[in-house]
């Protein structure tokens, strides 16, 4: 029977940290903010990171993020940036808001992918009796951490990934351009050494 119930808490675990991660595009000029409700002495950890859609366009990524307790102080407040890694514990109960802000002059519209994880605060008598089952909870929220902690990794990587292609793009279209520079400069010199023998002939 313990193992079943264990079997069942991983499975849960799973599924509840496969449902944090969230993507969501923030348009140039705009924000997005969403809210948790906390209890004292909770502990949420948001991770995000800030990509373009499009390899072609990437450019500056930075946003404005913040997040706001119950009474409307700043738990934190960063300032252009385009990633991020804060956590936090609550000191009272209420609805925690965080935001990504992109009112930058001349942004252009970018795409977040965040994940949202917290630890629910137990005190020690409301802990499990049974040692599995405290294990299980431990286990439960090393897999959660794991979980998040893997996707934030994509995220970074697909953003350098992107990064990476469009600076190749733009390193060929640029070597094109000289190419084609060169090339229209040798037909010039040549087009003008021949009409000026052409003229001397005339002469």
């Amino acid at each position: 029977m313990y193992f079943i119930s264990a079997a069942k808490a991983l499975v849960a675990a799973a599924v509840i940290s496969a449902v944090t991660a969230h993507n969501i595009v923030l348009p140039a000029h705009g924000r997005e903010c969403f809210h948790e409700s906390l209890h004292k002495d909770d502990t949420m950890t948001v991770t995000f990171q800030v990509g373009d859609r499009e390899f072609g366009s990437a450019g500056n990524l930075d946003i404005d993020f913040w997040i706001t307790n119950p009474s409307g102080q700043y738990e934190t407040n960063e300032k252009s940036i385009s990633n991020g890694d804060y956590s936090f514990t609550a000191k009272h109960d209420g609805k925690y808001v965080y935001c990504f802000g992109n009112e930058h002059w001349g942004a252009n519209t970018k795409e977040v992918s965040f994940n949202v994880h917290g630890i629910v605060y137990v005190s020690e008598h409301e802990m499990p009796a049974d040692p599995l089952d405290r294990e299980v909870r431990k286990l439960s929220d090393l897999l959660a951490q794991v979980k998040d902690e893997q996707e934030y990794i994509v995220m970074r990587e697909r953003t350098h990934r992107n990064t990476a292609e469009s600076t190749n793009s733009r390193v060929k279209w640029w070597n094109m351009f000289v190419i084609g520079v060169v090339i229209g400069e040798s037909l010039f010199q040549v087009w003008w050494l021949r009409r000026f023998f052409e003229v001397k002939r005339v002469v």
